[in-house]
């Protein structure tokens, strides 16, 4: 049976003129701020560097499609909001992509790429991870004299019978259970890990590493790791101890922490029903779990509401006023769950579709290189402006999505941008910093 396409689509009128279009336009892109992303690649040099790493077993004498050219090509995808391989049978054509993986003719096919991607295993997902690290301390001029390393797992819905397939109670759905490290909006780690496990399974050893790295570059930084209470493992605060590692972690709630912290309870519920207003109380107290060798000190939070009483914990390592501990410290790891639902919602980190465990693990893993591109013209081209915090998802609409007339000859590449676009002001000076590196 024949295929019938339809070539032209006719519209409702406009001031009395017919309004026609079609798909004749030639050589146009709707990606013209992959120009800007490539220039963040060029500072980074974030596509060779993670194309080094992935195993290539192909006789290359007789490769048409380098494992660098169909990584730029994946990443940048996946940054401009196209999370399917099948986007790439049409896309692969476009001549903007082309130029950000470096090449002058058509890219490599959906099958092509699926292949690169099946070609993943440990070792590569352990050397891109290592990546990462590299890559956080190259973009500080000087030592910092403190870094707050946030830790945290979520959810990964898988798509059939994959490898590592688990149910997961908490989530009441099967799923993967990923482990990320950021610091900052910078990403350090992110690690596959299936759902029949521990929160902080992998945790200690991921911790382990990184300290030795951060301190292999910067001997005298202070380290500070921070979690919720599903990583509050008795082996990883005595590890931090005696290896002068700083926490601030989340404890969960139970009868003996209830007594400990009775008073500051009681007087939040006092002053409340006193007053009728919110009450929210903070203290110290000492408190020893079973399996702890000596008792810790821990930040108490006495709230009461209409809603009746709510109280938090937090153990810490971290001296000083226990309001500003739990507020300004423990909360503000609260930004690193904006950043894993950046790089799930916006950039795709969740489509793990594969078959096979590995796979998976390095599509995890191209999410976060598109997210480093991302941060990176953040930090790179944007500081200082409004711009510099806007999710992926708003920086690709306003900034990257933007309708392109594209011509090549063998001399240059022309990029003829949208006249009508809104926010040139921005992309020139985005320009200007990234060039200026």
């Amino acid at each position: 049976m024949t295929d019938c396409i339809q070539q032209t689509f006719d519209f409702a009128s406009c001031r009395g003129r017919k309004v026609e279009a079609d798909f004749q336009g030639g050589e146009i892109s709707s990606d013209g701020g992959l120009l800007l992303l490539r220039e963040v690649d060029r500072r980074l040099d974030l596509i060779r560097r993670a194309a080094a790493l992935l195993p290539d077993s192909r006789q290359q004498g007789k490769v048409e499609h380098s494992t660098r050219a169909m990584l730029a090509q994946r990443v940048f995808a996946l940054a401009q909001g196209y999370e399917d391989l099948n986007d790439h049978d049409t896309l692969r054509h476009d001549l903007l992509l082309q130029t950000a993986a470096g090449k002058a003719r058509a890219l490599a096919s959906s099958p092509t790429l699926c292949r690169m991607e099946n070609r993943a295993d440990r070792h590569a997902a352990m050397a891109l991870n290592s990546l990462l690290v590299e890559l956080f301390i190259e973009s500080h001029d000087t030592p910092p004299a403190e870094v707050v390393l946030d830790f945290d797992a979520t959810d990964d819905a898988v798509h059939g019978r994959q490898e590592g397939r688990f149910f997961h109670g908490f989530y009441d759905r099967y799923c993967f259970l990923p482990l990320y490290v950021f610091c900052g909006s910078q990403p350090l780690l992110a690690w596959l890990r299936p759902a029949n496990t521990d929160a902080a399974r992998g945790t200690w050893l991921a911790l382990s590493v990184l300290v030795e790295k951060l301190r292999a570059a910067w001997p005298g930084v202070r380290i500070v790791w921070r979690a919720d209470s599903g990583f509050c493992r008795w082996r990883m605060l005595r590890w931090s101890e005696r290896h002068g590692v700083d926490y601030i972690v989340g404890l969960a709630r139970n009868k003996r922490l209830a007594q400990a912290a009775g008073e500051l309870i009681g007087k939040a519920a006092e002053v409340h029903g006193r007053t009728g207003e919110k009450q929210r109380l903070f203290g110290w107290i000492d408190y020893g779990a079973r399996s702890w060798e000596r008792s810790r000190r821990v930040v108490a939070k006495a709230e009461h509401s209409a809603k009746g009483s709510n109280p938090r914990y937090v153990v810490t390592t971290l001296e000083g006023d226990p309001r500003a501990l739990y507020e300004q410290v423990y909360c503000a790891r609260g930004d690193m769950e904006n950043r894993i639902k950046e790089q799930q919602l916006g950039l795709f980190a969740d489509r793990t579709s594969c078959h096979a465990w590995w796979p998976n693990q390095l599509r995890l893993l191209l999410s976060t290189l598109a997210y480093v591109l991302v941060d990176g013209l953040r930090r790179l081209a944007l500081t200082g402006t409004d711009w510099a915090r806007k999710q992926a998802t708003t920086l690709r609409v306003c900034l990257l999505k933007i309708g392109a007339v594209v011509t090549r000859n063998t001399r240059r590449v022309r990029v003829h941008l949208s006249g009508a676009w809104p926010w040139q002001e921005i992309f020139a000076l985005a320009h200007a910093r990234l060039r200026s590196g």
